[in-house]
């Protein structure tokens, strides 16, 4: 989908479908709706009343005048109008006017309560995330599609900042369309070789550096905890560090850590089939940090960034980790596998304890599909985030707000971290079933040492099993907008 920026009336410009946003509980129509409706002889008016429109948040009609057609978007209440009422209203009129046919849309920037700049990148980022498909592999592909979106600001004196919005939307649904395709993409499509490739693509794309370490390299730099985990694949492992430098002066050095389990059977300690039939989503840490190392080269944030990605398989054979095997980190940290299912902290303890030597970040973010637990205690919509850095964590949730994604602090129980001693080596690599998600996150907190550091467990809404206002069923590329809103400011 195209996107261009028009500053004239809504009425004035050119396009198959015409976006409007209302108000619930107001008796009034808004200016656009009602020279609209003076256009078309009052057939919106008479379609809002038939209708009995009360333009609840997320609701959404239309009306055929003439040769286009109107949609209109309810926004809810005035006074509760947020960004993500807007993106969830642009998503619904957007799919609305594709399934009516048209190719192209011009749309209002929706709302009023709220800066024009922020309601212009919620609007296109609601548009292109809500008329997201995955159709790679099947043979008929639907016509209906949206080909142009034409955001519409009538006030020239805005134009400058909601084109600067419309742009900011574009890229961020973007990078998050890139991780939803990695995602989405079967294992025996994306390898790790194959995410090493489109690492390399992106970084070529986005003028990134890029260093892939191959196993001997990884065998030289200690990373026998990563190693472990590949030794039953006979898909090569791959360590992926791209490198995105301000063009400018830099505020601070970011490392940004993606979990890239490109499939995992659980190993030796082998899923169940249901259990097993998603595990393709396992690299959605890796999908997102790719997502975001793309992005940056657009939005030019003044921060440097290093996105590191381990990128294994998990699989059962005669070569594979077994349980009670010791591995020895690149740390120098020994780990007893009591679980090889619990793969991912293995090869995160070794991508961080690369960042905090190589890479001497000033703070470092994990994102990670690793527990089932957090799953359990938060659900499908919501992330939950654990840190050593009250500061960092904060930050990250004030902007996991602003990006209307669901993400939600867990506590770092110190007393806890006894559950993962070893009576053989420094840790072992599980703890009991009890706060299995904190478990984790103290496992994955001793590798990050003295950083600041926050790890986000996206367990839970990296893949949605049903259709959403902003995500169509499959993957979600969550934690990629709430990133580069941290980052980008």
């Amino acid at each position: 989908m195209k996107v261009l920026v028009a500053t004239k009336r809504l009425e004035e410009v050119a396009a198959d479908a015409l976006v409007v946003g209302l108000y619930a509980d107001e008796t009034k129509l808004p200016d656009t709706i009602t020279r609209l409706d003076r256009v078309v002889g009052g057939q919106i008016k008479a379609v809002l009343d038939a209708e009995r429109f009360k333009a609840k948040a997320g609701q959404v009609t239309h009306v055929h005048a003439g040769k286009r057609r109107v949609v209109v978007a309810g926004l809810g209440r005035r006074a509760e109008t947020t960004l993500e009422v807007v993106r969830r209203g642009a998503a619904g009129a957007l799919r609305r006017a594709r399934d009516l046919g048209a190719r192209t849309v011009a749309a209002e920037v929706l709302g009023d309560r709220l800066p024009a700049r922020e309601r212009a990148q919620a609007l296109v980022e609601g548009a292109l995330l809500g008329t997201y498909t995955f159709d790679r592999f099947k043979r008929e592909k639907s016509e209906r599609v949206v080909e142009e979106l034409r955001v519409v600001e009538a006030d020239g004196r805005r134009g400058r900042e909601v084109g600067e919005g419309a742009q900011r939307g574009e890229v961020f649904a973007r990078a998050t369309a890139y991780a939803r395709d990695l995602i989405n993409a079967p294992a025996n499509e994306l390898s790790p070789s194959d995410l090493a490739r489109a690492a390399a693509q992106v970084a070529k794309e986005h003028r990134l550096a890029i260093q892939v370490y191959e196993r001997a390299d990884c065998r030289r730099l200690g990373m026998g905890a990563f190693l472990g985990v590949a030794a039953g694949s006979a898909e090569p492992p791959k360590f992926i560090h791209l490198t995105y430098a301000s063009p400018g002066r830099r505020t601070k050095r970011v490392a940004l850590i993606g979990k890239g389990i490109t499939f995992d059977s659980g190993g030796l300690d082998l899923k169940t089939s249901e259990g097993m039939l998603r595990m393709k989503n396992d690299m959605a840490g890796a999908a997102a940090v790719l997502g975001i190392m793309g992005a940056l080269g657009r939005l030019r944030p003044p921060v440097e960034v290093h996105g590191l990605i381990a990128a294994t398989e998990n699989m059962p054979s005669g070569t594979a980790l077994r349980p009670g095997d010791i591995l020895r980190s690149m740390s120098g940290t020994t780990i007893e596998v009591g679980n090889t299912d619990a793969e991912g902290r293995l090869t995160l303890a070794d991508a961080l304890a690369y960042a905090a030597a190589r890479v001497k970040p000033d703070e470092v973010i994990d994102v990670a599909t690793l527990t089932g637990a957090c799953v359990v205690a938060l659900g499908p919509l919501c992330a939950g985030l654990m840190s050593n850095d009250a500061g960092l964590a904060n930050r990250l949730l004030e902007a996991a707000g602003t990006a209307g994604e669901g993400l939600w602090q867990l506590p770092l129980i110190d007393e806890y971290r006894d559950h993962l001693k070893s009576e053989i080596a420094d840790l072992n690599n599980v703890g009991p079933r009890g706060a299995g998600a904190i478990n984790a996150a103290l496992f994955l907190k001793e590798f990050a040492g003295d950083l600041p550091w926050a790890h986000l467990d996206i367990a839970g809404p990296a893949w949605s099993e049903k259709d959403l206002p902003l995500v169509p069923k499959g993957a979600s590329g969550v934690a990629v907008r709430t990133i580069l809103t941290y980052l980008a400011g």
